[in-house]
């Protein structure tokens, strides 16, 4: 027992690590033991004798009622006058059960999914989300998922949408909304551990849909417009600057060539032909006007 306990503190120390949540105590004592060995009381092996003489009295019918079947996916966990009888779950095939003192119960070993309700959680940063999950578990032992638990599923249920309040009220908006597999990672492993008494393996949580208010919507898609616009600007004045500096490169190769200036004249001439306008506009030097702009402000 001590090595078990070991065991449990181990894995609640690597659940703890992955989550903020609030601490799971370990030290539950998963041994299921069966009362059928002890010692019981006159009426009960009074019982058990009239139903034996009752079963031989009524051979052949009696064969009917005393030997069940469960498939090959079920288990069966039987009780006489009770006590757990010993041996633990039967099947799958057939089994024998005494008349009047043994009831069973049936227990499905296939995985079960069921839709967590959505949960309105309140988030770290005080947001207020709906969530909804779905979880995927299976019995892993007939046994505890009979005897510990009043009902595995309705319990199993509670506690999946308690725990996914739990775990998202620890988290903020962004990480609710990029995070989604680190989260369902760490529900799943905190249901693993919460369940493991009542037999109940959880294989696999997964968050469906975060529905955020229709305001926050809004202000978020108004926040994301603005920073898109912002990053166009920012694009566009570096294209500017970039363009800017070519152009300064370009006029002081062409000035330090007069001739270089005069053949891209004849460029611009040519590619202005090439389009067949009626209309050319021959750009005229600077240099030639500027002796009769300096002769005219001295007149």
């Amino acid at each position: 027992m001590t090595t078990s306990n070991n065991n449990q503190d181990t894995e609640l120390d690597q659940i703890q690590s992955t989550s903020s949540t609030v601490p799971i105590k370990s030290g539950y004592d998963y041994k299921i033991h069966d009362s059928e060995g002890q010692r019981g009381g006159f009426i009960e092996i009074l019982a058990t004798v009239g139903s034996i003489v009752l079963m031989i009295l009524t051979f052949p019918i009696s064969v009917f009622i005393c030997f069940k079947v469960v498939q090959e996916y079920e288990r069966a966990v039987i009780f006489r006058m009770g006590r757990l009888r010993s041996g633990g779950a039967r099947g799958p095939g057939v089994f024998f059960v005494l008349p009047c003192v043994d009831n069973y119960c049936k227990v499905d070993l296939r995985t079960v999914s069921f839709d967590v309700p959505p949960q309105e959680v309140l988030t770290k940063d005080s947001v207020t989300v709906s969530v909804d999950a779905v979880v995927y578990y299976r019995i892993n032992d007939p046994l505890k998922a009979v005897v510990q638990v009043a009902n595995y599923s309705h319990s199993t249920r509670l506690l999946a949408a308690t725990t996914l309040r739990n775990v998202l009220g620890t988290r903020n908006l962004s990480e609710l909304l990029i995070e989604r597999e680190n989260i369902s990672h760490t529900m799943s492993q905190i249901l693993d551990h919460s369940t493991d008494p009542w037999g109940v393996k959880v294989e696999r949580v997964e968050i469906k849909d975060v529905s955020l208010p229709t305001q926050l919507q809004r202000a978020m898609a108004t926040e994301a417009e603005a920073a898109r616009e912002a990053r166009a600007k920012v694009i566009a004045a570096e294209g500017e600057m970039k363009a800017s500096r070519a152009l300064k490169e370009a006029a002081d190769t062409i000035s330090e060539s007069p001739a270089a200036l005069q053949l891209r004249y004849l460029q611009t001439l040519n590619s202005i032909s090439s389009e067949k306008n009626s209309t050319i506009i021959f750009p005229l030097p600077i240099d030639l006007i500027s002796p009769l702009l300096s002769m005219a402000k001295k007149s």
